[in-house]
This record gives structure tokens, sequence and C-alpha cells, in this order.
């Protein structure tokens, strides 16, 4: 396709498909057949064999099928799909009777017409009666006959007579064996009776017909929607083809640009082997509209130019693309590729001769809307005019502003593409260390020729390589060596990148303990201060209540006390009410680090009371008025959530002594150690049930409204004791229900607690 909303819509099916397989699981399009060619002869009004009238059951049938499968609750958000499946007609009536009718092609039914049952009903009463004078007749002339077996021939029933004993056995003969040895005779006695039951097939032949002429009416009255079922199963099965493909090589929805713009991340030839494979990046266009391409063979140019011109044309048919999303592509009119050796001995043509017919072709087709690759332009000819003849038609399509990518082994071209604006190198990286290529590509450096480098190493003697070396210009060595310090910088340059990233990851590791650590000192320190004022508290505490006591049993000895004794037990108080407004204060500039939102406060939470520095336990759900009660110690008082924190322990403690809350104990080390579900998938009857239960005590202690029971589709047995034991379970489960097809489907129950 090349119009771009075609493509785009295309595309989007692809997705939306793909999205469907992940929620639902596989869609069978079995049973789909092209029934156009019986609807044609409905229209002209004849009836249909059971051959085609099955044939449209089954289409039906598929419909049915594809149409459930299709059927969403969520029905706010429709995909580009939902017209599809809402289009399909299955027409349950016209496939009912035709099932009913039809159970074969070779078969139709007793009770496909009234008719035809009593014809049938009659036909067996007369094959009663034959069979009843045969057999009669097989127990009185056993030595007579060749076998003690009834036999048909021509559609009536005989007995298999020996020739000598012919006469005795008066009938009609209508066969006799290769051997002549016996006569098939029809008795005298049933002629009658098979002449009957011949006249019945033929009654039961015409009701047949009149069968197969009513579906085939019924069927005439719905040509319009039997054939959009074909026109839309037929897409969907592509779609759906589409999708399974995509998730098979883990593809992904490309982009299309409006300038014909190509950026491709982590591109995966879709044909390599997925373990082998090396992604690599490439874009073309906007800077550069021309990329030239060098390195050594078998280092993965010419894959590289067959994974731009295969995504391009994927894309372009609605296809995803093995490559990272976020890739864009470019629309083009035409693809036009040189790839690979065409030398042709038929056609006398040489390597060079081949490539170079293909290449007016596409000078001759191409234009601003075309996409041009060339493999080795140039090749196959003199070195010095292959380039010079590379060159100019490179330019040629670089002036017409084709997108063109090429591959080459020339220096000039090199050279060309550093010169010229709008172009742009491109190299397959190579390790001369392993001799082996990387298959990485590098936009932006042009290839090295390695030659020299790979002949030392494989033993070419030295002096060998110095001649070779100096038989070729300084211009060229010093290209080449500019190259070859351009690679190794770069590979430096990569190598501080990674030391760079590296170091910045573990520095922001670092600074993120630190900060940890400052805030556990800070959160130690305000704990530490805090008991300490508790416990200073206390002690003044008790020794002013040492005070009182001293003082009422010298009132109760009827002995004075002093005003300096007054005034010490009120510098007592004066201390201990002092150390409360601290503490009090103290709570109060402490940051909260939960959230006060009403739906956050359950029963059973412990909590603390920050403007009375009390811990106590949530006994009520918040009101109107956004208070909850909340019991500390002996003191029942309603509170502002605003006035409450959330604490991580179960343990409260009032005037200092620390008490243990059983339920919010329990509630708070539940609520730490519980998941909102249960994966029983594996497990037997009898291992299950016992996880079970322990799951649902936890779970209700732990104030869960929901949570989900996953056992698995399988053979249902699972399931049926799950949810057999749920409908028991009356003290904490107050229902449950099938998942919807987004939350598990048919493999999971959703149990709703008390």
């Amino acid at each position: 396709m090349t119009d771009r909303n075609e493509i785009l819509t295309a595309q989007k099916e692809t997705s939306d498909a793909e999205m469907r397989l992940i929620g639902k699981g596989s869609l069978s399009f079995a049973g789909v057949t092209d029934v156009r060619g019986s609807l044609m002869r409905l229209s002209v009004g004849s009836s249909l064999s059971p051959r085609e009238l099955l044939s449209v059951a089954s289409l039906l049938g598929a419909a049915a099928r594809v149409k459930a499968y299709g059927h969403r609750e969520d029905r706010e958000d429709p995909d580009s799909l939902e017209g599809y499946f809402s289009g399909l007609e299955p027409l349950p009536s016209l496939y009912n009777e035709i099932t009913r009718c039809l159970p074969s092609e070779e078969e139709v039914s007793d009770d496909a017409s009234p008719g035809l049952s009593k014809v049938r009903r009659n036909m067996r009463g007369v094959q009663n009666r034959i069979h009843d004078q045969l057999n009669a007749l097989l127990n009185s002339h056993r030595t007579m006959l060749q076998d003690g077996v009834i036999t048909v021939r021509d559609g009536r029933y005989c007995l298999p007579v020996k020739t000598e004993y012919r006469a005795q056995v008066p009938g009609l003969v209508h066969d006799q064996s290769g051997s002549g040895s016996t006569l098939f005779i029809e008795p005298m006695p049933i002629v009658r009776l098979n002449n009957e039951l011949k006249e019945l097939s033929v009654q039961e032949q015409k009701e047949i017909e009149a069968v197969l002429a009513e579906l085939s009416s019924r069927a005439a009255e719905h040509p319009e929607e039997i054939a959009a079922d074909v026109t839309i199963l037929t897409h969907l099965d592509f779609v759906f083809a589409k999708a399974q493909l995509s998730r098979s090589y883990k593809g992904s929805e490309p982009l299309f640009s409006e300038d014909r713009y190509i950026r491709i991340k982590k591109a995966r030839h879709p044909l390599l082997p997925a373990k082998q494979v090396v992604p690599i990046d490439l874009w073309l266009g906007g800077k550069f509209d021309l990329l030239v391409i060098t390195g050594p063979n078998t280092g993965g140019k010419t894959v590289t130019l067959k994974t731009v011109g295969l995504f391009t044309l994927m894309g372009q048919s609605g296809l995803h693309i093995p490559a990272d999303s976020g890739s864009k592509l470019g629309i083009f009119n035409e693809v036009y590729a040189d790839i690979g050796d065409e030398q042709s001995i038929e056609q006398n043509l040489s390597t060079f001769s081949a490539h170079m017919t293909n290449t007016v072709r596409i000078l001759n087709s191409a234009d601003e809307a075309s996409l041009v690759l060339f493999d080795e332009l140039g090749a196959g000819t003199d070195p010095v005019e292959g380039a010079a003849l590379a060159m100019a038609i490179l330019q040629r399509l670089h002036r017409r502003h084709i997108h063109t990518i090429a591959t080459t082994h020339y220096s000039e071209l090199k050279i060309y593409a550093l010169s010229t604006p709008g172009v742009e190198n491109a190299s397959c990286e190579f390790d001369v260390a392993t001799l082996r290529p990387t298959y990485r590509l590098l936009i932006g450096v042009p290839g090295k020729s390695n030659a020299f480098a790979i002949s030392r190493k494989l033993g070419l003697m030295e002096d060998i390589i110095e001649e070779a070396q100096a038989s070729i210009g300084e211009k060229d060595e010093a290209f080449e060596d500019v190259i070859s310090d351009l690679e190794e910088k770069r590979i430096q340059l990569e190598k501080d990148r990674q030391e760079s990233e590296r170091m910045r990851a573990e520095a922001s590791r670092m600074q993120k303990e630190v900060k940890n650590k400052l805030d556990n000192m800070a959160d130690r320190k305000e704990t530490i201060l805090r008991q300490a004022r508790e416990e200073a508290r206390n002690i003044l505490q008790d020794a002013k209540d040492e005070a009182d006591r001293v003082i009422r049993n010298l009132n109760k000895q009827g002995v004075r006390v002093t005003s300096e004794m007054e005034a010490e037990r009120a510098g007592l108080r004066s201390r201990i009410d002092a150390h409360d407004r601290k503490l009090s204060q103290g709570q109060k500039k402490k940051k909260k680090t939960g959230t006060t939102a009403p739906e956050d406060f359950h029963i059973g939470d412990a909590v603390q009371v920050l403007s009375l520095g009390l811990n106590g336990t949530i006994s009520s759900l918040p009101n109107a008025k956004g208070e909850v009660t909340v019991q500390m110690g002996i003191l029942r008082s309603n509170v502002k959530i605003s006035d409450l924190e959330l604490l991580q322990e179960a343990t409260v403690s009032y005037e200092g002594k620390k008490q243990k809350h059983g339920t919010g104990a329990i509630r708070m080390a539940k609520s730490s150690s519980v998941t909102g579900e249960l994966n029983l998938i594996g497990k037997t009857v009898d291992e299950a049930l016992p996880l079970l239960d322990k799951y649902l005590d936890d779970a209700y202690l732990a104030h869960y409204p929901t949570a989900r029971i996953i056992h698995g589709r399988g053979t249902g047995t699972l399931r049926s004791a799950v949810r057999e034991f749920l409908r028991k379970d009356k003290s904490r489960i107050s229902g449950y229900r099938e998942a919807e097809y987004d939350e598990g489907g048919y493999g999971v129950t959703i149990v709703t607690f008390k």
C-alpha cells in the first residue's frame, strides 16, 4: 500500500489483533469456506448439494465462534476491529436447521421432513419383511446355496444359488460369479417386496431433494449476510495472522514519517536466528538521503540493505517490524534493489552486465518517492572505471533527491561521502584481533580496508605485505591511516562513554544510599530523643507520685506540710507539663509519611494521634466530618484523620507503657505478607484446598475487600473444587464470580470478603 491512511489503518488493526491475542488467547478460523460460488447458484434458483449446504453451515459456525471471541464488556473504548466483529451475522436458525437435517455430506436425517420420515419408516418395514422371507429360504435351501448370506445386486436382494440347483429356486437371475458356479437369484416370493422397496427409494430421493430445496431456499433469503461473513472472516483471518507473525518475532508497530525519514532502532532481520542476529540502528533522510556503507565481506552490509528494504515493504503491508518501538519508516511508491550476483550464461551476461542492466532500469524508473538499494555498486569491472561509474550514478540519484543506500569497497566513494553535503558514510564494524565481523552498523564512520591486517594475521610473509603497501599511492595510504585513526578514536570514545555511564550510575546509587542513611539517622535521632523525653517524664512522674504519697501520709498523721514541700511538688508538676509540651511539639513537627485520605484508614489500623502524642487503634470508619473513633488505652475519642498517622507496627503505647493490640497486630502482620492473589496452578485438588483455606483466613484478617484465586483452565477439575469450597464458606466470603477476560477470564475466580 502507498496510501498513508490505509497503511495506518492496517497497522492499527494488526496491533489491536495482537492485544486481543494477548488478552484472550488464539482465535481459530477453522471452517471458514468461500461459499460465494454457491451464493451465485442460489441467486438463479438452484438447489445446493449437501456438501455446499454444510459449507454454508461451517461458515456460519465459524462466524458465531469469532463473534463470541470478539465480544467485550467494555464498549466505551472500541478498537479498530470492533466493527468487523459486530458486522458478523451467524444466522443461528439457518445454521441449526442445516446441521439438524444434514449430519454429514452422505446422510440426510430421518426427521429432516415428515415425508422423509414416513418413507424411511415404510422402507425399514419392507426391508424387515424381505429379510424375514430370505432367512426362511436360507434355512430351507441351505444345501442349494453357495454361501449362507443375503446379497444385493442392482439394488435388489438376492441369494447365491449353486448353478446346478437353478431350477429348484424359482426367481430372477441378476448376476453370475466369475467362475460360473454361482447364480445370484432374486426369489419370486420377494420380487414384489423388492419392487415396493424400489418405489420407496424413488420417493425417498424426492423427499431428500425437497429437503435440500427447502434448505437452499432458506439460505437464499440471506445472500448479503453470508457474503459479508465470508468477506469479514477472510479479513479477520488475515489480520490475526499478521498479529501472530508479529508475536513470533517480537515485532512492534512502526511510525510513518511525512517526509520519508527512516529511523530504525535495534532492527533484526526476521529470517535470521533470533539468538544470533545482531540488532542494528539505521537512519536515512533529514540531513542526508544517500548512505554509503563500506566494510569487509561477510560483515553485514548486504543484510543491512535487505533489512531496510524488507522493513519498508513489511510496514507498507500492514505488518509489524522486528525492531524496538518508536522506529520510523518512510512511505515509498517503489522499492528498487540490485542485490546479489545475477551472472547468466544463458543470456550471455557477466556480473557487471547483469548489475548494469538493473541499474539502467532503476535510473529510468526511480523518482523522489522511491527507495533505491545497491549492493557493491560498480563491482565486476576495472576498479578505477567502476569507482568513477558508481560515483556518477550515486551523484545522479542524489541530485534527484532519491533516498539511496549503497554498499561498496571503493575508497573513492568514501571520500565522495565525506566531501558531499547530504551524503553520509557508514561501515560494518570488523574486529581485526579475531578476524570476525561484529555486524554492528556505524553511521558517520567510513569502513577501513583491512586487507593488509587480515593477511598479516593469517601469516602472509611480511616482505610481500610491505611490497604491496609500497605499491599503493601515498594519498590512499594516508586516507586509510585517517580512517584507522578515526576508528581507534571512536572505539576509545565508546569505551569512555560506557565508563562514564557506569560511573554516573554508581554515583547515583551512592547518592541514594547516603540520602537513605541520613534519613535513617534523622529518624533514629528523633526516636532516641523522644524515648529520652518519655523516660525523663516517667521519672518525674514517679517522683511526683512519691511526693504526693508522702504528703498524704503526713496529713493523715497530723504533721503539718511546709510551704517548701508544696513548692517542691508544684515544681515537679511544672517540669512534667514542660516535658509533655515538648513531646507534643516534637510530634507536631514530625513530617507525616502517609496519606490522610479517608479510604486509607480501616478498622483495626494502628495510628498515632499527633496532637496528643498517643498511639491507639481505629475502631470506626471515617464519618462525614472526616473523623474516626480512636481507642487509646482507656481513652476513647473522635479524632480528625488529618491529626492521625498510620503506624507500620501494631504495638501501641499509652502513658509511655507499651501494650499489644491483638487485632491490630494480626492485621499488620498479615498485611505485610499476604498478597492480593493466590496461584494454585499445577496443584492437585488435595494440595490446593488447604492452601486456599489458609489464604482466605489470612486475606480476611488483613481486611482485603477482594482477592484473585488463580486456578487455570485445564480440565476444569480444580476450578470446580475451588468454587465448591467458596460456595460453602459463609463465614468469610460474601460472594465470588468468574474474572473478566482482562482479569484472567476462565482461569481466575474473584472472591469478595464480608
